[in-house]
């Protein structure tokens, strides 16, 4: 019907509450987790994946593609994972 201006919409608001009442705010959610439910689910989901993606590394690291590919270009690790044959040892 009528436009409700600022000064309008100011005086019902406070007309409405009392000072003394409850504050009730509405959380914002994204597929019913808050920002701080997301954020510890989250984190636990990343020390798992974590924990699970360098577990599956070290156990497949004695599959050449993998040691070769992935594990020998990481620092430090690269002279760990050279099995290179000696020149002495190789009969061909």
């Amino acid at each position: 019907m009528f436009a409700s201006t600022a000064r309008r919409a100011a005086a019902q608001a406070s007309a409405s509450t009392s000072a003394y009442a409850p504050k009730y705010t509405i959380p914002r959610t994204a597929a019913g987790m808050t920002l701080g439910t997301a954020i510890q689910v989250g984190s636990i989901a990343a020390g798992f994946g974590v924990a699970l993606g360098s577990g599956a590394l070290f156990i497949f690291g004695e599959v050449p593609r993998v040691r070769n590919d992935i594990l020998r270009k990481l620092p430090y690790l690269d002279t760990y994972y050279d099995r290179t044959i000696p020149a002495e040892d190789n009969p061909f």
